[in-house]
């Protein structure tokens, strides 16, 4: 019996002891898992992979917009580079595609304006021979009868019979002009719509154009403001002459320095 009376307190310790365990260990736990939601790590680590993304992403590339028009790769080339190098100085720009015999006229925003085909220099060739500019038509040889390649700033003229151009480059006597028709012999309006363009190769050195698009498109574009012209050679890369490399697809065409060359003129 004595035994007995012993059994009953030291049961109710035993429970008592087994109820504050049970207690701090599920205080622990509330703790933890309260430290667990103050600080997600994951959260945390998922941020700062975010900025890394956003501090690595690649600069906006911007594409001329040519319409349904499907230009050389050269043509594509110089526009996307005058839009990303800010070479045209803000202004309208033309580009002229001697080897498909093309003219393009772009808006500052390097939207397609118009485009047509062209008739070009006799002779195959990228510079202006000395003193072509100021002889007789009659005394300008065959092989001196050439469009030169380059950088023009346009500018609106009038030619010696009092008929508007404008002008590529003034001291070569080089200008963008409706198309002469005055000799047939030449058949100059039958090579405007040849799809060949060796057959667009017979003028002097000025460059032929449609009369409607010279006169709704490429004249009133430069005379609403300044106009940069880009006659593209055909006797090396674009590149070479205007001072940019291909940077790789999908990227822009990147600027370097300058050589000097003959080819490379600014027209008055």
């Amino acid at each position: 019996m004595a035994f007995a009376k012993l059994e009953g307190p030291v049961m109710q310790h035993a429970t008592l002891l087994r109820s504050l365990f049970t207690s701090l260990v599920v205080g622990a736990s509330a703790m933890a898992l309260g430290v667990s939601h103050a600080k997600p790590p994951k959260r945390a680590e998922a941020s700062s992979i975010e900025r890394s993304a956003t501090a690595a992403s690649p600069p906006t590339v911007n594409r001329p917009d040519f319409g349904k028009e499907k230009p050389s790769k050269e043509s594509y080339q110089v526009a996307q580079w005058v839009l990303n190098s800010g070479d045209n100085e803000g202004s309208s720009f033309v580009i002229v595609d001697k080897a498909k015999a093309r003219v393009y006229v772009f808006g500052i925003d390097g939207k397609l304006r118009g485009a047509a085909p062209a008739l070009l220099g006799l002779a195959k060739g990228d510079e202006t021979y000395p003193g072509v500019g100021d002889r007789e038509l009659s005394n300008i040889a065959e092989h001196e009868r050439t469009t030169p390649a380059g950088r023009y700033v346009a500018e609106p003229g009038i030619n010696a019979h009092g008929v508007d151009i404008v002008w590529v480059d003034y001291d070569a006597a080089v200008s963008m002009h409706r198309v002469i028709t005055n000799n047939p012999a030449e058949r100059r309006l039958q090579r405007l719509s040849s799809p060949d363009p060796g057959e667009h190769r017979i003028s002097f050195g000025c460059i032929n154009l449609p009369v409607r698009f010279y006169e709704k498109v490429l004249a009133p574009t430069v005379n609403n403001g300044a106009t940069i012209i880009y006659v593209l050679p055909e006797t090396q890369p674009p590149g070479e002459l205007f001072g940019f490399r291909d940077a790789g697809k999908g990227k822009a065409p990147q600027t370097v320095p300058r050589v000097a060359s003959a080819f490379y003129l600014d027209g008055a």
